[in-house]
């Protein structure tokens, strides 16, 4: 099928004569089937000419879209017209009272789609009998869980048992990252929400913050993401705040020694000996913002790990490879891609294990299941 692609569409180039657009496709395919289109005057390599163009047609809208089955830019168009709009004026009510809840949201995307799919999981309270994401090591710290829950509370009002908690999270972090300088993106929407969460889920995919570059690597290719993509998601620690629990391995047990001197001997000096203020050894609730200019989607994330700045292991660490070294420099410099591929990022991970059709639920609350 690729290889008929490849040539078909060489040939449609070729043809100034026909121009068959994806919406019309279906039309003009039951027209030709009808003989319509055929005359005394069309001869057989014409008739073959359409053939191939129809071919090509299909398979350019086969692979126009970035999106998996299931999911469209227009889901609720006439089910609840009025979603995304809600979404966005909420986001902007909670970036208005705390403008660093867009990392809360960047991250809730990331820790529900590596966790079984985009499925709202990472949402759901921990019950008598299992312990949820949310409980998971990795998710210390988590937030906007009830920022997303009272989106979800006007939604089901106007429009009950419609839009799901995995789509209201996906439309957040796009605006949320749009509203503090980021890119924005299209989203497509149609995902349904899933009944299983686990801490053990979260804490076996998720990069724990000390991985080097290669454990890194090996956790995104899971996911089916390469390096360079590792190395754009990573760029969504411009915004956001983190607690010390994360950040005590990179001060105090870097190699293991579990000690005062025992740092990351590639982090700026000056710069550990303020982290170590803010996050004295043991301390592991105290929280400081992962950016030089956290509230605010740029590039000076970039910047500081070239700086030797960066905040967890998994931050620096994307310099000890000279690829990653090379795409870091990169996404730091003016016009850079880096906005580009980090849109292009998110709609990708957006993708992952998505429950469509009459899979899953649509929860009732974002933190139980129905």
């Amino acid at each position: 099928m690729l290889a008929l692609c490849r040539s078909s569409s060489s040939l449609a180039q070729s043809s100034s004569q026909i121009v068959i657009s994806c919406t019309d496709y279906q039309q003009q395919r039951l027209t030709f089937k009808q003989g319509k289109m055929a005359s005394a005057s069309v001869n057989y390599s014409n008739a073959l000419l359409v053939s191939v163009v129809l071919l090509a047609t299909l398979c350019a809208c086969a692979a126009k879209s970035p999106y998996a089955t299931g999911l469209s830019e227009n889901f609720y168009q006439k089910s609840c017209p009025q979603a995304a709009s809600i979404v966005d004026a909420y986001v902007t009510k909670f970036l208005k009272k705390d403008r660093n809840f867009a990392g809360a949201f960047n991250r809730l995307q990331f820790h529900d789609c590596w966790v079984g799919g985009c499925d709202g999981s990472v949402l759901l309270n921990s019950t008598a009998s299992n312990q949820a994401e949310r409980e998971a090591h990795v998710n210390f710290g988590l937030r906007g869980v009830a920022e997303i829950d009272e989106i979800k509370a006007v939604l089901e009002h106007l429009c009950p048992g419609v839009v799901s908690c995995a789509d209201i999270l996906i439309m957040a972090a796009r605006d949320a990252t749009a509203k503090v300088g980021g890119p924005t993106w299209s989203v497509a929407l149609g995902r349904r929400d899933g009944v299983q969460s686990t801490d053990l889920m979260a804490d076996t995919n998720l990069p724990f913050p000390v991985l080097n570059f290669s454990g890194l690597v090996a956790n995104f290719a899971a996911k089916g993401f390469n390096a360079r993509e590792m190395i754009t998601l990573s760029g969504a620690h411009t915004i956001g705040r983190s607690h010390c629990n994360g950040i005590l391995p990179h001060l105090y047990n870097f190699t293991g020694k579990d000690d005062a001197t025992d740092t990351d001997p590639a982090m700026n000096k000056k710069f550990a000996v303020f982290l170590k203020k803010l996050c004295p050894q043991g301390n592991r609730t105290n929280t400081i913002f992962i950016d030089s200019t956290a509230n605010t989607f740029d590039r000076a994330y970039y910047k500081n790990v070239l700086q030797g700045k960066g905040i967890f292991i998994t931050d620096s660490t994307l310099i000890t490879n000279t690829v990653g070294r090379k795409v870091v420099r990169s996404f730091s410099k003016p016009g850079s891609s880096f906005f580009t591929e980090f849109a292009a990022g998110m709609v990708k991970m957006g993708n992952l294990g998505v429950l469509t059709g009459t899979e899953g639920e649509i929860r009732k609350t974002c933190q139980f299941v129905n």
